[in-house]
């Protein structure tokens, strides 16, 4: 597999990217955190907006019991947020020990992956497209992305 340098297609390994998780200190690589394993990697546009609160996340959670029976583990929400915020979205939405919450608190891993885009009208600066992948010892099998990113 070849290290990405534009955008994440299926084939290539995750970035050596650092994201949060809990609080600022609490430092989470991406690509260690898939290593040995096959699991699950979802983004959201942000926490707490309608479609992510109402759909997306609460289906992950509500599947995390099939998707680890099947062998996928870990599962990971990443949004450019801050950990804060994210933190608390978890707690409220239920996803501690389900899902887990990383924030891209700066953008850095989504923009390595190519999966930013401008959201200053509604979202306040940059934000992450809405997508999943399957990822087996840090390389991406599957890949899905939406393109509307107005929902």
């Amino acid at each position: 597999p070849r290290i990405v340098r534009y955008s994440i297609k299926t084939g290539d390994v995750l970035p050596n990217k650092e994201l949060v998780e809990g609080t600022p200190g609490n430092k989470v690589n991406i690509r260690e955190l898939f290593t040995g394993k096959k699991g699950v990697l979802f983004a959201v546009p942000g926490a707490y907006t309608p479609t992510c609160s109402n759909t997306h996340l609460p289906g992950y959670i509500e599947d995390s019991v099939k998707w680890k029976e099947r062998g996928f583990s870990p599962i990971v929400c990443v949004s450019v947020n801050d950990v804060f915020v994210m933190s608390a979205w978890g707690r409220e939405q239920q996803a501690e020990g389900k899902v887990r919450m990383l924030a891209d608190t700066d953008a850095e891993f989504t923009k390595e992956i190519g999966m930013e885009f401008d959201a200053s009208g509604i979202l306040g600066g940059t934000r992450s497209k809405r997508y999943s992948m399957v990822v087996e010892n840090g390389v991406v099998i599957s890949l899905n992305v939406e393109q509307d990113t107005s929902k």
